[in-house]
This record gives C-alpha cells, sequence and structure tokens, in this order.
C-alpha cells in the first residue's frame, strides 16, 4: 500500500489492479474527494465555471490575441489552496505527482507543438529552489524547452485584479518557436494577465498561437 501524499495515510486499490500495470493512487479518497475538478459549463477561453459554455465577460474584455485559450482542471477552493500552498511556497516537490495524469491528458488534448514553462524570476527561483511549472511538466512525463526568460518583479499574489491586467511586461524571447504552436502549464489562472503577457512573449519567438493548462482555476 502507498501512503497518500497529504494526509500520509494509506492509499486504497484492489489488490489484483497492479496485475494489470495500474498504479497506485497518490491520495486517498478523503483528500482526492476534496479536490473540485470542473467538469460542468464553462468559459471557453479561461475555464471560468459559468451558468452555461461561452466566453466570459473577462475574456471579451481581453479581446482577441495569440493567446488561443486555457484549460484549467480543478477549481482553487480552500483544499486547492492548501495544496498549492504546501506545493509552491513550501517546497513539497513530490506533490506534483497528483496532477501528473490530468495535465498529461490535457496536454493531449491540446495537441500543440512545443511545451514551455513559465519561468520565474532569478529572486523566486534562488527563494523556491524550484520552477513548479517545471515540476508539473517532468511529474507528467512531458519534456520542455526554454523559449521566454523573465525579468524580476514584484510577486503577483500581492498584486490587486487591475494591477494584474495592467503590468508591465516581464517576460522576453529567449528561443525560436519558428512558427510553432507552444502549450504552457502552469499551476493558477487568475485574471489571464501572466499567460497573455507570456503569449506576447511567445509571439515574439515566432509562436503562431499559444494555448494553457493549468491546475486551478480562481474566481478573483
Amino acid at each position: 500500500m502507498k501512503q497518500c501524499l497529504l494526509c500520509e495515510n494509506e492509499t486504497e486499490m484492489e489488490s489484483w489492479l497492479p496485475f494489470f500495470g495500474a498504479k497506485a493512487p497518490v491520495l486517498c479518497p478523503r483528500c482526492l474527494g476534496k479536490l473540485e475538478k470542473i467538469t460542468g459549463p464553462s468559459c471557453r477561453w479561461c475555464s471560468r465555471p459559468m451558468e452555461e459554455d461561452g466566453l466570459c465577460l473577462e475574456c471579451r474584455e481581453w479581446g482577441e490575441s495569440l493567446f488561443a485559450g486555457n484549460i484549467s482542471l480543478y477549481s482553487y477552493n480552500d483544499a486547492m489552496k492548501e495544496l498549492i500552498a504546501r506545493f509552491k511556497y513550501r517546497g513539497d516537490y513530490a506533490l506534483a505527482a497528483i496532477f501528473a495524469e490530468d495535465v498529461r491528458r490535457a496536454a493531449k488534448e491540446a495537441a500543440c507543438d512545443l511545451i514551455c514553462a513559465v519561468p520565474l524570476p532569478p529572486s523566486r527561483l534562488f527563494e523556491r529552489r524550484f520552477n513548479q511549472s517545471e515540476a508539473l511538466i517532468e511529474a507528467a512525463g512531458l519534456s520542455s524547452i526554454p523559449l521566454i526568460g523573465r525579468m524580476e518583479s514584484e510577486k503577483q499574489s500581492k498584486k490587486s485584479r487591475l494591477e494584474r491586467i495592467n503590468s508591465e511586461q516581464t517576460f522576453y524571447p529567449v528561443g525560436d518557436a519558428g512558427g510553432k504552436s507552444v502549450l504552457v502549464i502552469d499551476d493558477i489562472y487568475t485574471t489571464g494577465a501572466t499567460i497573455r503577457r507570456v503569449a506576447e512573449a511567445l509571439g515574439e519567438a515566432g509562436a503562431s498561437t499559444v494555448k494553457s493548462v493549468t491546475i486551478a482555476r480562481s474566481g478573483a
């Protein structure tokens, strides 16, 4: 039996399943039950849950761009907030394995030519010792290439919604996307400001379109 990555209780798995190549779950039923997958109607650009499929007001305000849409896998509820805080800010790198299968499946559905991680500012990378975007990609068994870099900037979590939307460009091209479609994988989608700045930099690197897969969709 394997231990749950969150509470360390044993996970449950039928004893005969390993004979068919099935992997033991990384979360126990109790912890898994606290996470809320986005399954109902949602915005076709940002995955914001809505009463019916369509385009949310926020995405209408952003308008058309190189960015072709985001797929978020889970709602940013209290359990997800705690999980991501533990993963991202307290350095529990192993928690990326929780989302490996979901990320792998979503990346396949996105069907992009290249995968790119969202880089951290140098000081933030030094502080955390790892990039959560790269960790999610690696845990899913995917490969990414460095196409953009990032200048020093204030933490997005400290900014208001308006400040995020009006934030200056901090990303810049460092590679050549050569007319390819690029998939960006990251942890949280909030206002869309970060991914759109990323898309702008990837456009300068030669990308034809940019999509994103994020673990959680915040309602902020």
